[in-house]
């Protein structure tokens, strides 16, 4: 079976968005929290986190095109702070709705259960439930123009976890964690490992 760019073209909207958005496989699930410079929390999922580079130790984020008003966008060029928080099994569920469309003024840890946690005088607001989660600093911004979509870079200020998942060679056993992956829109997924296999070098 084939499907050319054509036919794709021409499916129904949310077919194609649906279709488009499992073909990649699997993707990371991540709550981004921030908090606006009148102090209204915001808390959205996003399933497009990639590791950007270690040293400096940089975290991007990919964002929809700002056309129109979103929230954890303005929030993160207000304040220059956001972070970053695995969703996991037991919160998927709450995880996943705060996708719907909130007012500003309505705190998505509010409206779906939620808990704001503060840690070392970090302004935006971590996920209280996250196993793993990153205090982020906004460092630039990059317009995808293909799409008009913004690829936000930021910097890991401090890294939040539990004591047992870092492996000897620094990794970290994230399914200790419990941390759930997404695939296309609305499918959660808990992962198990294969294997772990050594560096490759040519031979």
């Amino acid at each position: 079976m084939e499907l050319n760019k054509e036919e794709i073209l021409h499916y129904e909207k949310n077919y194609r968005a649906n279709l488009i958005n499992s073909v990649s496989g699997f993707k990371s699930a991540n709550l981004i929290g921030t908090v606006s410079s009148k102090g209204n929390t915001n808390l959205a999922i996003f399933s497009s986190v990639i590791h950007v580079g270690a040293n400096p130790p940089l975290i991007g984020l990919l964002m929809r095109p700002v056309s129109v008003p979103r929230h954890t966008y303005l929030n993160i060029k207000e304040t220059s702070q956001f972070t970053i928080n695995h969703v996991n099994s037991s919160i998927y569920k709450n995880a996943h709705l705060t996708s719907a469309r909130f007012n500003e003024e309505e705190s998505e840890f509010t409206k779906c259960g939620l808990t704001e946690e503060y840690l070392n005088d970090f302004k935006a607001p971590f996920v209280k439930e996250s196993k793993i989660k990153m205090s982020v600093k906004f460092i630039e911004e990059n317009e995808i123009k293909a799409n008009s979509t913004i690829l936000i870079i930021g910097e890991i200020q401090s890294i939040y976890l539990p004591d047992n998942i870092i492996e000897d060679d620094g990794s970290l056993n994230i399914e200790k964690a419990d941390t759930a992956a997404i695939s296309g829109l609305y499918s959660y997924h808990k992962t198990t490992l294969i294997e772990k296999l050594a560096y490759a070098k040519a031979f």
